[in-house]
C-alpha cells in the first residue's frame, strides 16, 4: 500500500487513511477488538491520545498481532498526542504513553491542543480555572527533545490555527510535520491548507464525514443532497465521497467506525475518482464549523467562549 501513503517534511512515510480510537466512553475490549478487525481490514496508521483512554487497548491489540506475526512494527504507523495537562514535561508525557501502549517509540507525537492546562485536569471538559498561561517555545522545546530522544520519530500539532502555525514557526528549530484539524466538505479548511502548504506541513483531517454518531457532531455532510447525489453517481457511499474530497486535496484523513462493514467501505474510498463536476458541486456547500473535538469549549466557564476564538477565529 506504498502508494496510499504520504512521505512527511521530515522524511518519513505515513498511510493517508488512519484508523481513530476515540469513543466515548472507552471500552477496552471494545477497541481491542475493533483494532483487531482493523488490522485484518488493512489498516496500519492508528491514532490515538492520552485522553482517549484508548492507548492500553490500542497497545495491545498491535502487540498482540505483532506477537502473531501478522504484523511487524515497522508495517505501523502509530500516533499519539500530548494534552494540556502534560505541556510543563512532553518527555514524561510521551513515557507514560509508550508505557500504556507497551512500545518503545512512536510515529508521530502531536501537540493536541494550542491550550495548556492545570496539571490535575485529566477530563475533557476543562473549567474556567483549569486554564494556564501557554509558553509554547518551551512546550516545543519539550517535543523537540522527545524527538532527539528517540521516543518518537517525528512530531507535529493537532487544531492549530494558521496564526499558531507561524508563531510556531518563529522558534521551532524542528518543524511540525502534520497539523491534524477537523476538516470535511462543510469546513474546508482553505487557509489553512494554504499557509501548512507554504510551509511543507501536511494537513490531516479529523472528523472528515462531520462526527455522525458522536454527541458533538452531525450527520450533516453525509446526509447532504450534494454528498448524496454524487454518491449515486459514482456508485458509491457518502461516506466514500466525503472521504475521497479530503484525500484529493492532499490530505490525509483519519476515520473512526468500529464497524468492521463500514471499515472496509472506508478504505474503498481510496477507488474512487471524483471529476471536477463533483469538486465544484462539493465547493458550494456551505461551510458549518461541526466539530468541537474531544476537547469541549465550556461555553459558560472556559476563557474561550467559542472554538472560533481559541483558533484565532481563522482555522
Amino acid at each position: 500500500m506504498r502508494c496510499n501513503h504520504v512521505r512527511l517534511n521530515c522524511g518519513i512515510t505515513m498511510p493517508l487513511i488512519g484508523f481513530g480510537t476515540y469513543s466515548y466512553p472507552n471500552d477496552k475490549k471494545t477497541t481491542e477488538i475493533a483494532v483487531h478487525n482493523a488490522l485484518e481490514v488493512g489498516y496500519r496508521h492508528f491514532d490515538t491520545a492520552k485522553i482517549y483512554g484508548s492507548e492500553p487497548a490500542l497497545g495491545n491489540a498491535i502487540n498482540k498481532a505483532i506477537y502473531r506475526g501478522e504484523v511487524e512494527r515497522e508495517d505501523i504507523f502509530l500516533t499519539s498526542k500530548l494534552w494540556g495537562s502534560d505541556h510543563h514535561d512532553p518527555v514524561a508525557a510521551l513515557k507514560q504513553t509508550l508505557k500504556n501502549l507497551d512500545m518503545d517509540y512512536l510515529d508521530m507525537y502531536l501537540v493536541h491542543w494550542p491550550v495548556k492546562l492545570k496539571p490535575w485536569v485529566n477530563y475533557p471538559v476543562p473549567n474556567e480555572d483549569d486554564f494556564e498561561n501557554l509558553d509554547l517555545e518551551t512546550t516545543w522545546v519539550g517535543m523537540e527533545k522527545c524527538l532527539e530522544m528517540g521516543l518518537c520519530r517525528s512530531i507535529g500539532v493537532s487544531n492549530f490555527s494558521s496564526n499558531k502555525i507561524e508563531w510556531l514557526l518563529d522558534f521551532a528549530n524542528t518543524p511540525p510535520v502534520v497539523n491534524q484539524v477537523e476538516m470535511h466538505p462543510m469546513w474546508r479548511q482553505r487557509k489553512l491548507r494554504k499557509t501548512c502548504g507554504e510551509h511543507k506541513i501536511h494537513v490531516s483531517a479529523y472528523s472528515p464525514l462531520g462526527g455522525p454518531g458522536n454527541a458533538w457532531g452531525s450527520a450533516a455532510v453525509v446526509n447532504h443532497p450534494i454528498i448524496q447525489s454524487i454518491a449515486f453517481k459514482h456508485q458509491a457511499t457518502p461516506a466514500q465521497i466525503a472521504l475521497k474530497w479530503g484525500l484529493s486535496k492532499g490530505s490525509s484523513v483519519i476515520v473512526k467506525s468500529f464497524n468492521e462493514e463500514r471499515m472496509e467501505e472506508n478504505m474503498g474510498s481510496f477507488d474512487l475518482n471524483l471529476d471536477d463536476e463533483d469538486i465544484f458541486e462539493i465547493e458550494k456547500l456551505e461551510e458549518m464549523k461541526i466539530m468541537r473535538g474531544e476537547f469541549h469549549v465550556n461555553q459558560t466557564t472556559s476563557p474561550y467562549k467559542t472554538i472560533e476564538e481559541l483558533w484565532d477565529d481563522e482555522i
